[in-house]
């Protein structure tokens, strides 16, 4: 028998899924039985599996111990282990701002690695002693919001259950603001506007493209764009998200005219070379949270606004601009 005392990350989860977490080796058509024969009690009653769990509630689930598997903390001693190597922004008790430097990937593209954003968010709110998945049934520190691997910018994290259902609500909403800045190759006239499409994504291939029309499969984008400034063929735009797309900015400012330097997927890779760059100068550097709705556990951050204080390619072409974005 295990007993297990829920936690508020825990707290409004299924009780079915609470138990199918703390016994990952089990087959589903077996934790049903032992539902059916009454071993899984709630707060010393049997409860049913649809049953919603609440903060404190206790949970005894009499199932034989070699379906529990390994011990969590020899599982989990990576976290001690990890360098985080992060660049915060802003921290509280329920979320993390992190400034991702490109090359970094959000989540390992295939498995699982320690070298991800992730992974260091993991083990750097493990490391002080904020987390413990030992004391957890399935809960981990996670992204609200990623960015490609060669994009650098604000990445958001949840640390608590909680605080994740509420931001995943409030981006869905549409109340929280992403601007972008980049660096295209020609001059986008006019020099401010909204780029719209219909966004189709090839996912074999990774690769998006603009359609038309609305079809299968194809998404509707829309971005506000405004120039800031322009020389020798480049110019610095800042970008709005109003819909959040694979490769959205770089996509459309390609279908425009106006691919981004460095971009080796819908750039010119000539442009490229010539300026030594092979990655695409994009910069997640703004983020507001514009909430118009009640946004319960983060209420405290309605029209909070955060800025990465230095953007690389910034500095580098256009350095008279850069303290006045």
């Amino acid at each position: 028998m295990r007993e297990y005392t829920v936690t508020k990350n825990d707290a409004g989860q299924r009780l079915d899924r609470f138990a199918a977490r703390a016994v990952p080796s089990m087959p589903s058509s077996l934790l049903q039985k032992y539902f059916r024969r009454k071993e899984i009690k709630v707060n010393g009653h049997w409860a049913k599996p649809d049953a919603r769990l609440a903060e404190g509630d206790t949970v005894r689930l009499f199932i034989p111990e070699e379906f529990f598997g390994a011990q969590k903390k020899d599982a989990d001693a990576w976290l001690a282990s990890v360098k985080p190597n992060l660049e915060i922004l802003y921290e509280d008790e329920n979320i993390l701002l992190v400034n991702k430097r490109p090359g970094v990937l959000c989540h390992a593209a295939d498995g699982w690695s320690a070298d991800t954003l992730i992974a260091r968010i993991q083990a750097h709110v493990y490391q002080a002693g904020q987390w413990d998945p030992a004391d957890e049934n399935g809960f981990a520190p996670a992204l609200c919001n990623r960015i490609d691997r060669g994009t650098g910018g604000i990445v958001i994290a949840a640390k608590t259950a909680p605080a994740l259902r509420d931001m995943d609500e409030k981006i869905r909403a549409r109340e929280v603001t992403k601007e972008y800045l980049c660096v295209c190759l020609g001059t986008p006239k006019p020099a401010q506007g909204r780029l719209e499409g219909w966004l189709f994504k090839d996912a074999v291939k990774n690769q998006v493209y603009v359609k038309p029309k609305q079809e299968p499969g194809a998404s509707f984008a829309a971005t506000d764009y405004r120039v800031l400034a322009s020389h020798d063929g480049l110019s610095l735009v800042t970008c709005r998200l109003h819909t959040g797309r694979t490769h959205q900015i770089r996509v459309q400012m390609a279908h425009a005219g106006f691919p981004l330097l460095g971009d080796g997927k819908y750039g010119k890779e000539k442009v490229n070379r010539r300026y030594g760059e092979d990655r695409q100068l994009l910069w997640s550097w703004r983020l507001s949270f514009d909430f118009v709705s009640p946004a319960e556990t983060l209420d405290y951050l309605r029209g909070k606004v955060f800025t990465v204080p230095q953007v690389p390619f910034v500095e580098k072409y256009f350095p008279d601009f850069h303290n006045t974005i």
